[in-house]
């Protein structure tokens, strides 16, 4: 550590900075492989139990032995053989079953402490890590998963990622921010990475210096969902891909620095965004960085939601790729076999998960296409899923998370599957599923959202969600509205009906969910459920 933590004589430090201050996150790696994993889960310490975040690992519900895993996937992209070490430790130490995340990580339950150091080998000897994809320090950077190949992109920027990726996995300059820190990297006109809803953000962009055309990125800094949400903001600077790392570097020391410590819900960096604002913060910035150039030409296009389903042409002749759907985010151990042994003989041995929980077989020969997608895995994992199984995300809910005051994952497939045998849309329509106000199915951003509540019975309460509507982040972002109608979560699928009949019956030709909402307005809505 080469810095002074000038917050340590702070009186007012919330009891998480004084754990982190007493003893750093990463060095719970070191206990867990020592100590823990020999001496097994009732040996652990409640402060240690904190820090095992910076190894990768939260406390499954309902604690009694069992930790969820997170492995970090750099913008989303693995080699085949990664595959198959994930499929294996899904196999070996969870019961089966891997899950891809909204940050396009891949994420194993039932892991149990005695087992980390082996898990921890095999991710090592591939070249994978779950080091710091949880905890208070930079997380998985999220970026384009169609990198290198995608023909809406500005340029590749799968080496600029590992190389920031690089930099802060397991330094400890940076392993003590005062919350989670999150990235998104990504040169697609369509926001592949979600920009406005990360702590710092680089989008395509173009400027002319010295006359000639420079194709660089801006940079966008303080967005984030959670219980109160904020849409980040753009900075007024243009920066070349040289300077990408410099960039993220001091938006981070900014971050570590001046970062409020004192209260957890107001430790995101998109609080401290706020209270200075884009110019205050650019200036403190370029005291790190140097002058950089103004904003040159934005490139943004639109949003995709980050959904690739179906075959696609890649931007080598001949090529394509599969974007393939896994209902809810959940792929069995031999599914995922079944994929990684496709992309080593089909394929460039990439797989690719997206941030809608989905994944992509990519470099497959044009010809091999058809017979390829007769394969029983394609049956399973659709390429053309219908609407409501190919397009609802959710979060993992209580059954695993301590957080989490309803069950989704469970009450999304049973609406599934009851909008799918109710309602044949011809448009995208997204639902989102969360189980708490922390927002980890990205209520926010969705065309209809969920999030798990609780409503009073004579007796007890009931599982319950409240509604938002209109979520998006095109053109700049708009957050979903909250309908104010609480639901119990066992009547929840007749709301929902109600809602996309209406809209199937009121919208125009090819009009949106979004732009409908935009249109009729949330009170018009109300009166019809």
């Amino acid at each position: 550590m080469s810095y002074e933590a000038i917050w340590a004589k702070n009186q007012r430090l919330n009891d998480v900075e004084i754990i982190k201050l007493e003893k750093d996150g990463l060095d719970v790696i070191e206990t867990i492989i020592d100590k823990y994993s020999k001496e097994g889960y009732d040996s652990i310490t409640p402060k240690d139990m904190n820090r095992f975040k910076w190894a990768g690992v939260y406390e499954q519900k309902p604690r009694e032995g069992y930790f969820m895993m997170r492995v970090r996937i750099n913008s989303g992209i693995m080699t085949s053989e990664q595959a198959k070490v994930l499929a294996g430790i899904a196999k070996d130490y969870g019961r089966g079953i891997a899950n891809a995340s909204t940050r396009g990580a891949i994420q194993f339950h039932w892991v149990q402490v005695e087992d980390l150091p082996s898990i921890y080998e095999r991710l090592e000897a591939c070249g994978l890590s779950p080091f710091e994809a949880c905890g208070d320090c930079p997380r998985t950077i999220v970026g384009n998963p169609l990198a290198g190949i995608d023909k809406d992109e500005l340029m590749d920027t799968t080496e600029l990622v590992e190389q920031v990726n690089n930099f802060f996995l397991l330094n400890k300059d940076f392993s003590n921010l005062p919350r989670k820190f999150k990235i998104s990297i990504s040169a697609s006109i369509h926001n592949a990475a979600h920009a406005q809803i990360n702590d710092l953000a680089f989008t395509p962009a173009t400027k002319k210096i010295d006359n000639q055309d420079v194709i660089g990125f801006h940079v966008w800094v303080g967005g984030g969902l959670s219980a109160s949400p904020h849409l980040a903001q753009k900075l007024d600077i243009f920066v070349k891909p040289e300077y990408v790392l410099k960039v993220a570097e001091g938006v981070c020391t900014i971050f570590r620095d001046y970062g409020y410590r004192e209260k957890r819900t107001r430790a995101r960096l998109k609080f401290l965004v706020a209270d200075w604002g884009a110019e205050k913060f650019k200036n403190k910035l370029l005291e790190f960085t140097g002058d950089m150039p103004s904003s040159g030409d934005d490139k943004l296009a639109s949003w995709n939601a980050s959904y690739y389903f179906g075959v696609h042409s890649q931007n080598e002749d001949g090529k394509s790729y599969i974007g393939v759907s896994l209902p809810l985010g959940e792929i069995t151990c031999d599914q995922l076999l079944e994929l990684a042994h496709i992309s080593e003989k089909y394929g460039d041995r990439k797989i690719r998960t997206t941030l809608s929980q989905n994944l992509i077989i990519t470099g497959i020969s044009d010809e091999d296409i058809p017979s390829l997608l007769k394969k029983d895995v394609f049956k399973q994992l659709s390429p053309n899923p219908s609407i409501f199984t190919g397009y609802t995300i959710s979060c993992t809910g209580k059954e695993f998370c301590n957080l989490a005051i309803v069950e989704t994952k469970k009450r999304a497939k049973e609406v599934i599957e009851y909008l799918d045998s109710k309602i044949k849309l011809d448009t995208p329509l997204r639902i989102h599923f969360t189980g708490c106000p922390n927002s980890c199915g990205q209520k926010h951003i969705a065309d209809i959202s969920l999030q798990g509540a609780l409503i009073k019975t004579e007796d007890s309460c009931e599982e319950a969600f409240t509604i938002w509507l209109g979520g998006t982040l095109n053109n700049g972002g708009q957050f979903a509205e909250n309908l104010n109608y609480r639901v119990k979560s066992t009547e929840v699928h007749i709301v929902l009906e109600k809602i996309i009949t209406f809209f199937e019956k009121s919208k125009l030709e090819n009009e949106t969910f979004n732009e409908f909402i935009a249109r009729v307005g949330i009170s018009k809505i109300t009166e019809n459920i």
